[in-house]
């Protein structure tokens, strides 16, 4: 290679190049940003719209079709979903990989503008997000009460909650037993709203901030509907007069020569109970039209003015207590651990300017996740790294040889690391994985290198001609190996969809990691080598007495390694010439144990990606539907006492209708457990005990525990019903969950057709109504400012700071059906004279049920059903799905779709397939090329499909699964397997050729037996040190059992059994089928009249 003799003529310079790569490595260090995975969300557009008191079927028909019809245009969707519940529209877009989110969004702006005036006016003005507001919080900060009297000693930043909190029996305020000065709730969500949700927007990277439990301050004007009956007016009127009277209004300017003045009406209420003074209307004798005329009706006559709380609509549980929580939603595309580090900073900021009683407590922290996997991974490639050097001390029984050889490791990765930052690459756990993979591949060809250029020296050369003849010599099959290694990630680096996404970072990554190293061992080590001697080199085999300390210690160990090397290469040497004796025999071994391998694939279990155990896990469950707020917090408490009682939950939060959890009836229970060291059970461990003991809990239905899917953020089993009426949709719904319910490792199966829930009908008699001039849109007008409310107008507190002004039924008044009936409308006459109507006149009120909500997947409606696995792999238990599935008879125009990880599972493997295709292509090509041949390349390749029968006995040894992972590290084989193949065969074609020696004379070459049998001989050491090497190399990512670590332990499991496995087999089998290859070239030449053997490339000088 030129660049070994430049480096080995200018050895300053080397070294400056060596220096300028790890300097800009460290660098662009510094500046690569974290992450857990590569950023894999699909572009997902989100458009939230609030419908008030509108029912599913309502709100699916004026506004959820609309929509989606409005932005079905746009270019580039990938899935349009969409959810209807009561007063909300839920319309999520998933663009395709490759779209631009911001470009996405904003051509969904467009459209729903362009859709808004075509809703009715009553509905809310539509949220265009680029997130789903379903979509896990990343952060969450928990506002309570400091109560400084009952615990002196806590600290306001208290990071560990207390465990074991027992919830109070009842109250609806978070305040604390006795404490003396502490906030109400209202005053919390206040100052919590007003100052803190304002800081934490503020943040860059966050997309939204959720208050979960606020009791928000309302002036709420309450309507007596007797008093209205009595004085005959309607809820509008009183609607209409608070309105008009709460306000400041300009009216113009007044000028002089000197000065000009602004003039202004100045009505708004200085205090809430000014509300009450406010005339609604004259009443009693008078002439018609005169304003003076009649008695004035107040408001305070027709209604309660309160200046309280908001109607609680959300409600979050900490330890069973209620909390305010604020909860925390990035913008898509943003860096997780920079979002939470600017939210932490900014909440550090504002521990001085905190309410007295106030303090603030983080409970949820998805960066925690991402820097326990960054930072084991970390670990796992230093403790890969010394392992590796380990092996090679072992081997080369020097410190100066394992120096130079060495040195290649962190070079590389840091000059890896200028790589990554110029390809917009992070920090994160496919980056680093990539790295720990790549320890014992780094220092591969240093090792052949070195131990090349230590024979040379053995053979008495001097240290620059042996540097320069050993790195010459062996040049050609280091290149091959590299390309190979190099052919087999290119195409993992480029393959399509969601897995391309998640592994462009991980190929791009080892090519360059790789090619750096190749750059470093035919350049650093040969220089290295040529001018720091090694006196410790001296002719293999030979004995020298102990004399230091270092002899009698650790000399002793490599003396015994190195005896057993010898000794290993005798046995080898004895195995091969039986084998090459009995060609057949071995054949019909290699193959036995191939189809054997392949018929126990299928004792695999299948999974997108292994979950990981980050020491927190999820409880999800419903109450029976239409449950009030407050039922379904009876419940969670009593769920949350239940959890609490395990030694390994350290705290628990509740949130109720909010996130996930969307519905009065909908719990969602984060619980943080112990750190992973501290409990004998792992999360999936306690998923089936979890499950088994909140079955006893009556009133709720359990939908998830455990883990959720690493990648969507969904459970494991995902698939829909689709077809146009929603009876038949739940009609079907019901016969597949009968099928399916029995399919054994399916747990926490649930459906998205809930029960109908309870309605309360209104069925207009048209005629009553016409006859007594009421219409329906006046009807409608009445009965929603008095059922649901109407919000005329602000108030401006003295703390400056403004609430909203209510107008609508008092609590009491609607409870029942009975109360609806009796509710008052009054009507002006064309006389002017009023006339009051009740509701029972002109409508019929009935008890009725109603759709809970309403899916909709591509313009469509759907079921979504939803399942986890235990004790089963997904891929094993969507078979059987699909079994089932496949058996029910559904009717034209109905079908079934999978989606999340089972679309994703069966996605990824075909393009890892194509992908391992290519490679196998690829190193093809590079090997024909190399060895100028068409036939011998496949001699070499035999040793892959060896590799398979290590990688199953490895996963099933492990108990693992055939995942993404573990799919990659069975791709990465490829690559490697062939290296030992390579450098066997190449030495034994060298040996089978002529050469001439020191004395001019030609010597012949060996016969292809004897050649063979020399390269095992000589080839075994540096085959042992780089298998070895790779293998220790793995060790720490297979057997790792830090927090998280079960998610990528399967790549090195697959890599380690399939390396053992192919080393072993390959060292025998690759040689018989070399000569059968030799033989059929041979034949081949012969039949076409080619006698005349091919150009030789040169012979290796001294080979005895």
């Amino acid at each position: 290679m030129w660049f070994t003799q430049v480096s080995l003529k200018n050895p300053v310079f080397a070294t400056m190049v060596m220096l300028a790569i790890v300097v800009l490595g460290l660098f662009s260090y510094q500046r690569l940003k974290v992450d857990q995975f590569p950023d894999i969300d699909f572009p997902v557009v989100v458009v939230t719209v609030d419908y008030p008191g509108a029912s599913p079927e309502i709100v699916e028909s004026e506004v959820t079709k609309k929509i989606e019809e409005g932005v079905n245009s746009i270019a580039g969707i990938n899935a349009l979903t969409s959810r209807s519940y009561e007063g909300t529209a839920v319309v999520i877009i998933e663009f395709q990989l490759h779209i631009d989110g911001r470009k996405a969004a904003e051509d969904v702006r467009e459209k729903v503008a362009i859709v808004r005036p075509t809703l009715r006016t009553e509905v809310k003005e539509p949220r265009v997000l680029r997130f789903d507001p379903a979509s896990r919080a990343v952060w969450s900060l928990a506002v309570l009460p400091d109560d400084k009297a009952g615990a002196t000693e806590r600290s306001v930043s208290a990071a560990v909650p207390p465990q074991g909190a027992k919830a109070p029996s009842g109250g609806s305020e978070p305040r604390a037993a006795g404490s003396v000065g502490a906030p109400s709730a209202v005053e919390l969500t206040t100052w919590a709203e007003q100052i803190l949700k304002k800081r934490l927007e503020n943040v860059r990277g966050v997309g939204a901030v959720n208050l979960v439990g606020a009791t928000k301050r309302e002036i709420n004007i309450y309507l007596n509907p007797q008093a209205l009956e009595a004085f005959g007016v309607t809820p509008d009127q009183v609607a209409a007069a608070v309105r008009n009277e709460n306000q400041d209004l300009p009216v113009g300017a007044i000028r002089s020569l000197a000065q000009e003045r602004v003039v202004q009406i100045d009505a708004r209420m200085q205090r809430p109970e000014d509300f009450g003074r406010i005339i609604v209307t004259r009443k009693g004798t008078g002439t018609a039209g005169q304003a003076s005329a009649g008695a004035p009706v107040r408001v305070e006559q027709l209604a309660r003015v309160q200046d309280g709380a908001q109607e609680v609509e959300s409600l979050a549980l900490y330890n069973g207590q209620r909390t305010l929580l604020l909860s925390v939603q990035k913008s898509q595309g943003e860096n997780t651990i920079e979002v939470v580090d600017g939210l932490n900073a900014a909440v550090a900021e504002l521990k001085s300017q905190l309410p007295p009683g106030v303090r603030l407590e983080t409970i949820g922290d998805s960066a925690r996740p991402i820097r326990v996997a960054v930072d084991n991974v970390r670990q796992t490639l230093i403790e890969g790294a010394l392992l590796t050097v380990l092996i090679v001390f072992l081997f080369l029984n020097s410190w100066r040889s394992t120096v130079i050889t060495g040195l290649t490791l962190p070079i590389a990765l840091i000059g890896t690391f200028l790589f990554m930052n110029m390809f917009g690459f992070t920090i994160n756990m496919i980056t680093l994985m990539a790295l720990s993979l790549c320890v014992g591949l780094l220092i591969d060809d240093a090792i052949v290198v070195r131990e090349n250029i230590v024979r040379h020296v053995q053979m008495g050369k001097g240290a620059y001609q042996a540097a320069m003849d050993g790195t010459q010599e062996i040049g050609l099959a280091v290149l091959a190996t590299t390309l190979s290694i190099v052919a087999v990630f290119m195409p993992i680096g480029f393959m399509g969809g969601i897995i391309g996404k998640f592994f462009h970072e991980f190929g791009i990554t080892i090519v360059a990691a790789v090619l750096i190293s190749m750059f470093v061992s035919f350049t650093l080590d040969p220089m290295l080598s040529s001018i720091w001697h090694d006196p410790t080199i001296h002719a293999h085999g030979q004995r020298t007495e102990p004399v230091t300390f270092y002899d009698k210690t650790i000399g002793r160990v490599t003396g015994w390694f190195d005896r057993a090397t010898d000794a290993l290469a005798e046995g080898y040497q004895g195995i091969l010439r039986w084998s090459l004796v009995h060609k057949l025999s071995t054949l019909g071994i290699a193959l036995a144990i191939f189809v054997l391998s392949v018929f126990m694939v299928p004792l695999l279990g299948t999974e997108f990606v292994p979950k990981a155990d980050f020491s927190e896990t999820t409880v999800n469950f419903y109450t029976p539907v239409g449950s009030s707020l407050e039922a379904t917090e009876a419940k969670a408490r009593q769920v949350e006492g239940i959890l609490r009682e395990f030694p390994e939950v350290r705290y628990t939060l509740s949130t109720i209708n909010t996130g996930s959890a969307q519905g009065k009836m909908y719990a969602s229970i984060y619980v943080r457990l112990v750190a992973r060291k501290d409990r004998s059970r792992s999360v999936d461990a306690m998923s089936g005990v979890l499950r088994e003991r909140l079955k006893q809990v009556p009133g709720i239905t359990v939908t998830h525990v455990g883990l959720l899917d690493p990648v969507g953020g969904q459970k494991q089993v995902e698939f829909s019903l689709q077809g146009p009426d929603l009876q038949e949709l739940e009609r079907l719904t019901r016969i597949v969950n009968e099928k399916i319910r029995d399919i054994p490792g399916l747990v926490d199966l649930d459906t998205s057709a809930k029960p109908d829930k309870p309605v309360i009908a209104l069925d207009v008699q048209r005629d009553a109504a016409s006859d007594l001039g009421v219409s329906v849109a006046q009807l409608a007008a009445s009965l929603r400012t008095l059922v649901a409310g109407t919000t005329v107008g602000n108030w401006r507190a003295p703390d400056d700071q403004t609430y909203d002004v209510n107008v609508r039924l008092a609590p009491e008044a609607r409870t029942t059906p009975q109360d609806l009936e009796r509710l008052p409308f009054a009507l002006t006459a064309a006389d002017g004279s009023t006339r009051i109507v009740r509701l029972n006149q002109v409508a019929r009120v009935t008890e009725s049920t109603g759709a809970n909500q309403i899916n909709r997947r591509d313009l469509t409606r759907e079921v979504a059903v939803t399942a986890n696995v235990a004790d089963r792999s997904a891929g094993e238990v969507s078979n059987d799905i699909k079994k089932a599935l496949d058996s029910v008879v559904f009717p034209p125009g109905y079908r079934y779709q999978f989606g999340g990880s089972t679309k994703n599972m069966a996605e990824s493997f075909g393009y890892a397939i194509s992908a391992l295709v290519l490679a196998i292509v690829f190193i093809y090509m590079i090997l024909a090329s190399q060895f100028k041949s068409f036939l011998q390349p496949l001699a070499l390749m035999t040793s892959l499909p060896l590799t398979l029968i290590g990688v199953v006995l490895a996963l099933l040894m492990f108990r693992s699964t055939l995942s993404m992972f573990s799919i990659i590290g069975v791709v990465m084989l490829m690559g490697l397997v062939t290296k030992n193949a390579i450098l066997l065969v190449d030495f034994a074609i060298r040996a089978r050729e002529e050469f001439i020696d020191d004395t001019g004379r030609t010597v012949p070459g060996l016969p292809r037996a004897e050649a063979l049998l020399l390269a095992a001989r000589v080839r075994l050491r540096p085959i042992l040190m780089t298998t070895l090497a790779m293998i220790f190399g793995m060790v720490p990512l297979a057997f790792a059992l830090s927090e998280g670590s079960e998610q990528r332990a399967p790549m090195g499991q697959a890599v380690i059994g399939g390396v053992i496995t192919s080393s072993l087999l390959t060292l025998v089998v690759v040689p018989v089928v070399y000569c059968y290859m030799d033989d059929l070239a041979r034949w081949a030449r012969a039949r076409m009249g080619r006698g005349q053997p091919a150009p030789v490339p040169p012979k290796i000088k001294g080979l005895s």
